[in-house]
């Protein structure tokens, strides 16, 4: 078995066990190795499906199956049972794939993100080993996955304990942000460096992101491994379809065209995490035993005047707004660790160009850093900017929601973006811990109702707030009627701009125009110029609601690596140029938050 897992040849794990079971009808909050007790019969159903669609190893459904995980759910005292349950289910089906498979047992950190705080090694240790010991007791699992781990300490713990537990074979799998540093902030070098003098037989990366954020992280531990190394990438970025309901976007063919550039750079196991299914897995099979040569083993160590366009924008968005102007903003976004040097800089060489109007936009991962109505304010004050802030309501109660825009208020913000928004992926199973007391349409009319002189229980209070309420839709909706419906019910509640995400096309663009027809709601268009054709691949792919048509992507293909973002900001500019008389405004996004990049489409614009 250690041979198999050498690097001779790539091997493919199964998907995500989580995002079947929620198929299924799971619950996101209750706990899926459970089930491996009270409903066996779904577990194996899932294990077999995705041995015929060609998984050369399966995970026991026991990631979480720990003691602390386990006790959130009412089953402390069932480790044991549901770990060996586990195991005896997938051994099961494999027996009945008749062909050479193998078990591996799925081992999760210790903690939740949560329960870090208050968990100490040792104990984080000592859990581990119970699990442990249930995994390959009596001639249990073949092999131990260590994934999903976020923190490079509490890996090197989960090694250890594994290693003076068990000789099976282990793979350790930290988890990297979209920035390819882990949630502890470590680099995929460091990671190598670290569990390349531990006893792993191989190293890897699973979860958080999709195939092509991954891949450069692969390709990062590849170079500095010393042993093989393993990938599992999510299907994209999770999208909120309901209340307590989550799709993700990416499909088999370009989870399997990634898998095998995966295999390609030298990583000899693929597979799938968070939202990938049999489907992806086939197709993954598929193309990874059709390639010409098999991987091989991983191993080794301010610039130009202001345009005239956007000189005419003086004053606050809703003056602009009134007075019928074309509205010129640019976006921004904190950057990581709290520090708000980069985004003043930034916001400096906007106004040297004549764009006096920001938008701060909250970055979309866990990493640390200030929240958009503090950074508007800051921004505000310091560079003398008008600030559009961006509020999301997925972690918040709608009385904090209340405090900190009355705060806010009175400390001069006045325009505000309504979302509803999605929590960060931190582990294995994302999206579970929000809070979503109100969505964007509630937002809107908790803004509403403070202009209003009401409080969010429709209580009336002292003064009356002048916020310019905005709100966001997405002309590139799976569901374009439930779209439009949705805007509309913004509008009602108070909506008075809208802003749509970041178009490549004209058609679905026309079609909101249209539907809005009548409304007199002012609305914006976002532009983001394309990077690169990775940039594009990974937009048409990975992010749910976004289009980018065959053209463009062509045009950014052929253009190659080095002519690549002149020709996304030509593609930008002449979309800009077509669009300006569709829409009341434009909000630019500057590749890398390189603000000078943004004059060609000022250009375009006068």
């Amino acid at each position: 078995m250690r041979q198999l897992l050498s690097g001779q040849r790539v091997l493919v794990c199964d998907g995500a066990m989580g995002t079947m079971l929620h198929a299924a009808g799971a619950a996101l909050d209750r706990s899926l190795p459970e089930l491996n007790l009270s409903d066996p019969g779904l577990v194996a159903t899932i294990h077999d499906s995705y041995l015929s669609a060609g998984a050369d190893i399966i995970q026991a459904n026991t990631f979480g199956a720990n003691r602390l995980w386990l006790g959130d759910h009412g089953f402390p005292d069932k480790v044991d049972e549901i770990n060996r349950a586990g195991v005896r289910l997938a051994r099961a089906a494999c027996e009945r794939s008749e062909r050479p498979v193998l078990v591996a047992g799925s081992v999760s950190p210790a903690v939740t993100a949560l329960q870090r705080r208050r968990v100490g090694s040792a104990e984080r240790m000592e859990v581990l080993r119970e699990q442990i010991q249930a995994l390959v007791a009596d001639g249990g699992a073949d092999l131990l996955i260590l994934e999903t781990f976020g923190y490079l300490d509490e890996l090197v713990e989960a090694v250890s304990v594994a290693a003076s537990v068990c000789d099976v074979p282990l793979i350790a799998q930290a988890t990297f942000a979209d920035d390819a540093h882990t949630l502890g902030g470590e680099t995929p070098r460091e990671v190598a460096s670290v569990l390349g003098s531990m006893p792993v037989a191989m190293l890897g990366t699973n979860c958080t992101v999709g195939p092509q954020r991954m891949l450069a992280v692969a390709e990062d531990l590849v170079r500095y491994a010393s042993v093989p190394v393993s990938a599992q990438p999510n299907a994209g970025q999770p999208r909120r379809v309901g209340p307590r309901t989550f799709e993700f976007s990416i499909d088999g063919g370009y989870f399997a065209r990634y898998l095998g550039r995966f295999a390609d750079a030298g990583v000899t196991l693929v597979g799938g995490c968070c939202g990938t299914t049999p489907t992806h897995i086939r197709a993954a099979a598929e193309a990874v035993r059709t390639l010409s040569r098999p991987a091989e083993t991983s191993g080794g160590v301010a610039a130009a005047g202001a345009p005239a366009a956007a000189r005419g924008n003086v004053g606050s968005l809703a003056d602009q707004l009134a007075a019928g102007r074309f509205v010129v903003a640019a976006a921004i976004t904190p950057s990581p660790g709290g520090w708000a040097g980069d985004a003043e800089q930034a916001a400096a060489v906007l106004q040297s160009h004549g764009i006096g109007l920001v938008a701060v936009q909250p970055r979309e991962n866990a990493r640390t850093h200030m929240d958009s109505l503090n950074m508007a304010l800051q921004l505000q004050q310091r560079v003398g900017v008008e600030t559009i802030a961006t509020v999301t309501t997925w972690d918040q109660t709608i009385m904090s929601l209340q405090a900190d825009l009355l705060g806010a208020h009175a400390l001069g913000i006045r325009s505000v973006v309504s979302t509803t928004g999605s929590p960060p992926v931190l582990g294995d199973y994302p999206a579970v811990d929000g809070t979503w007391e109100v969505d964007s349409v509630g937002l809107t009319a908790l803004l509403a109702g403070l202009n209003a002189g009401r409080d969010s229980n429709g209580l009336a209070f002292t003064i009356r707030t002048s916020f310019c309420i905005g709100a966001r839709v997405n002309p590139g909706a799976r569901d374009p009627d439930a779209e439009i419906a949705r805007a509309h019910a913004k509008i009602r509640a108070g909506a008075q701009f809208l802003i749509c995400r970041p178009v490549y096309e004209l058609d679905s663009l026309s079609r909101l125009v249209d539907a809005l027809d009548g409304t007199g709601v002012p609305l914006l268009l976002s532009v983001t110029p394309l990077r690169s054709f990775e940039d594009a691949d990974y937009l048409a792919h990975e992010v749910p609601g976004v289009t980018i048509p065959a053209s463009t992507l062509e045009v950014l293909e052929k253009a190659g690596r080095g002519a690549a973002r002149a020709a996304g900001l030509e593609l930008a500019s002449g979309l800009l140029a077509k669009s300006k008389s569709m829409v009341s405004g434009v909000l630019l996004a500057a590749p890398d938050d390189d603000a000078a990049a943004l004059v060609p489409l000022l250009a375009a614009l006068g």
